[in-house]
C-alpha cells in the first residue's frame, strides 16, 4: 500500500516563502511522476508542479512558474516544493500526488494522494 505523507505549509505574509515535503512509503516511483496539486475553497483541484522520478524533468503551472521549485530526493523517496514570492491567490490546500508511468495531468488521473496541507498567504 502506497502512502504519501506531507509536511510543511502554514501561514505566511505575501512575498514570503514556504516549503512542502512529501515522503512516499510502500514503493518508489522509479517509473513515475510525483508532484503537487492545490485546491482553493469553491474551486477545482488544479495542477501545480510535477517531477519525473527517473530524470528529474519538471513541469509547472503557468501561475507558479518562476516562483515555485519542485525537487526530489531519491534516497529518501521524498519530493519537495519550495514556494517563493507567495501571493494571496496561492492560498489553498496543497496535495501531494503520484502516478505510475505517466505524467500528472488532471486530478482524475492520479494514482495516489496525500492527505493535504493548508497554505495560507495573507495580504
Amino acid at each position: 500500500q502506497v502512502q504519501l505523507v506531507e509536511s510543511g505549509g502554514g501561514l505566511v505574509q505575501a512575498g514570503g516563502s514556504l516549503s512542502l515535503s512529501c515522503a512516499a512509503s510502500g514503493r518508489s516511483f522509479s517509473n513515475g511522476y510525483m508532484g503537487w496539486f492545490r485546491q482553493a475553497p469553491g474551486k477545482e483541484r488544479e495542477f501545480v508542479a510535477e517531477i519525473k522520478w527517473t530524470d528529474s524533468n519538471t513541469r509547472y503551472a503557468d501561475s507558479v512558474k518562476g516562483r515555485f521549485t519542485i525537487s526530489r530526493d531519491r534516497t529518501r523517496n521524498t519530493v519537495y516544493l519550495q514556494m517563493n514570492s507567495l501571493k494571496p491567490e496561492d492560498t489553498a490546500v496543497y496535495y501531494c500526488a503520484a502516478r505510475n508511468f505517466w505524467a500528472l495531468t488532471t486530478q482524475y488521473e492520479v494514482d495516489h494522494w496525500g492527505q493535504g496541507t493548508q497554505v495560507t498567504v495573507s495580504s
